[in-house]
């Protein structure tokens, strides 16, 4: 895969992060990730979620903090609406379905370790930040 492939591809998952208003939760549409992750059909891309939940369960992690069914509605062809079964993911459940897919196919391989990527990032930041809190108790406690 080349740079400006993986820039690309980099910006449209940037692009497709949501935050849950008043939670400050970062969360992706499962149908939103379909197609950049290689799937054509919801019914195959269902199947990785739920080895993704099987996953979660395994290790011991709530699956329904990290793969929230929602439904959503969307416009048909003919400017009609509808509802459709989708899922909130955590960036957890990004990195499990990822982590649960064909690394041979580019867009998984691709997923794997920007999920990875991000989680570390992420985890590095919650570190810096409880050393902080504990930085400033000790202030408080000290002066």
């Amino acid at each position: 895969m080349d740079k400006s492939a993986l820039i690309t591809l980099q910006n449209r998952f940037d692009g497709l992060s949501q935050t849950v208003p008043d939670e400050g939760i970062e969360f992706w549409f499962a149908r939103d990730l379909m197609e950049p992750l290689g799937y054509v059909r919801w019914e195959n891309f269902q199947t990785a979620i739920q080895r993704a939940v099987t996953s979660c369960e395994t290790t011991g992690y709530e699956p329904n903090d990290h793969f929230r069914g929602v439904t959503k509605m969307v416009k048909l062809g003919s400017g009609a609406e509808r509802a459709v079964d989708d899922f909130m993911l955590t960036r957890y459940a990004c990195y499990l379905i990822a982590q649960n897919g064909d690394p041979r196919k580019e867009p998984i391989a691709f997923a794997q370790s920007y999920f990875a990527i991000q989680t570390r990032k992420q985890e590095l930041i919650e570190d810096r930040m409880r050393f902080l809190a504990r930085m400033d108790d000790r202030e408080r406690h000290v002066g």
